[in-house]
């Protein structure tokens, strides 16, 4: 059996001059244009993500942004890293046993008006009327599927290089905290699919994909 992911989460809080040190100068020079917040959220997502990489045994590197902004991780590693309003997270697999992850938080709060209808099929929509219906009140169920869907393009995007648009990933929340996505790119060897887990808890919404269907 392959191991479990490895990860790492911290509250993304603190001074930033004493997360920012952390930073390798290679980060630190990455950064140097931004202003203050960002730096924070950007050293504090890495120290996750080193502690993460530390528990599968790899020492401390720097994770450069890449071409999409996807974290770039040492040879032989696949993973993911997220930060929302007081949250970041991280996590990390040996890339021979799992072979995509995305991981993604947001705060548990609806989604924007209008937002929804940008970013989802119509069937997603039918579908998030019904969890609506048995779980009233209780769920943002539109932030979850968007967070989901952030899942899920961090997985395919190191996999095929490929821009993944909102409309070509149809996802089915279900109660019992996990989701399916289907993938509607039709792109030749590419994965048909991912299987997920979401969760809501102390004002957070997480969600996760690391099975290739």
């Amino acid at each position: 059996m392959p191991e479990a992911p490895a990860g790492g989460a911290a509250p993304d809080a603190g001074y930033p001059e004493t997360i920012e040190a952390g930073l390798f100068p290679e980060e630190r020079e990455h950064i140097a244009r931004a202003v203050a917040k960002r730096r924070v959220e950007f050293a504090a997502v890495r120290r996750c993500a080193r502690r993460a990489l530390q528990e599968l045994g790899y020492p401390p590197v720097p994770i450069l942004p890449g071409e999409q902004r996807e974290p770039q991780w040492p040879e032989g590693v696949v993973g993911s890293m997220t930060h929302c309003a007081g949250y970041c997270a991280a996590a990390v697999a040996r890339a021979d046993e799992i072979a995509a992850l995305g991981i993604d938080a947001e705060v548990h709060a609806p989604l924007p008006e209008g937002v929804l209808d940008l970013v989802s099929l119509a069937a997603e929509r039918e579908r998030l009327a019904a969890l609506a219906e048995g779980v009233p009140n209780a769920v943002h169920w539109d932030r979850v599927l968007f967070s989901a869907k952030e899942s899920v393009y961090k997985a395919w995007f190191p996999l095929t290089r490929r821009w993944l648009g909102f409309e070509e990933a149809d996802i089915e929340l279900r109660l019992d905290g996990t989701f399916e996505a289907r993938l509607l790119t039709g792109d030749a060897g590419a994965p048909r699919g991912f299987a997920g887990r979401w969760a809501v808890s102390a004002g957070l919404i997480a969600t996760a994909v690391g099975e290739v269907v």
